[in-house]
Parts: structure tokens; sequence; C-alpha cells
């Protein structure tokens, strides 16, 4: 999904300059660069958002888990359990939130753009934006168990003689 999300980006660039070389040199810009490049930006972010997490670039204070990790590793493995849980929480509720939208965007044919000149659906992005969401709930999923796993396994090592 980070390479489709990637593969995206380069398309847009691609558009963007010939939208731009369009308005200068031809007077003829590239109908619809506005509003694909708008709805883009959401598809682009949702692709490639179980991949940042996994990678472990969310955007997060670590100030103080380092600090606690130097004297108790074990409380920081359930602290990054407990953000990972409550990652994926959200995760289910954008998901949830996110259903009915899709539906009335399929059901009402939803588009961006202008009768006559450019329209573009919407319901791709926002089918686009589910599959993130379920891939990033899962990646929260998997991280939790991976903490937990770590919290078990320093107990058992820490009690074993």
């Amino acid at each position: 999904m980070n390479a489709l999300g990637t593969l995206w980006i380069l398309g847009l660039m691609v558009l963007i300059n010939l939208d731009v070389f369009g308005r200068n040199f031809l007077s003829h810009p590239v109908r619809g660069v506005t509003e694909m490049v708008s709805l883009s930006i959401v598809g682009i972010v949702f692709l490639q958002l179980a991949d940042t997490l996994h990678a472990g670039r969310f955007t997060r204070a670590d100030i103080l888990l380092d600090r606690i990790k130097k004297a108790k590793p074990g409380v920081v493995d359930i602290l990054h359990a407990v953000f990972h849980l409550v990652g994926l929480s959200l995760m289910i509720a954008i998901l949830l939130a996110s259903w009915s939208p899709l539906v009335e965007s399929v059901r009402i044919q939803e588009y961006v753009g202008a009768v006559g000149d450019f329209q573009l659906s919407v319901w791709p992005i926002r089918l686009i934006t589910l599959v993130g969401l379920i891939a990033t709930a899962a990646t929260f999923l998997l991280l939790a168990w991976i903490d937990i796993r770590r919290w078990l396994t320093r107990r058992t090592l820490r009690c074993t003689p």
C-alpha cells in the first residue's frame, strides 16, 4: 500500500507539471487537476498510514518513555501496548464512522468537479480510506500483541532463577 501511495505521488507530480506546462506554454491547462490533487492527498495518506505506524514514524513524544525505559523497561512495554490499543480503538471508531459516508457516496453518485467540464467520483477515495483504516487497525493490534508478548517474556525471565 505504501508503494502504491508513492507511485500515486509520482503520478500527481507528472500531472501537476503537465498542468503547469499546459497553462504557461500552451494556454491549455489540464482539466480537474485541483480536484484530483485534493482527493489524492486523502487517499495517499490512508494508503501509507499503516506502513508509517509499522516503521515507527508516527508522531509522538518519547522523552518520558526513554527515561522510564532505563529503569523499568517492562513498564514501557505496557505503555506501548496501551498506546497501540488506544490507536486500535481510534481506528475502529473512525472506520465505523466512515462506513455510512461511503455507502451514501455510492448511493448518490457523489462527485467533485463541474458537470460538463470535469467530474471525479468520490467513493473510490472513501473506499481507500476504509482499506487504510483496516490495515492501520491491524497494525496497531499486531504491535500491541508484540508489546504484550515482550512484557510477558521480561516477566518470565525475571521470575525464573
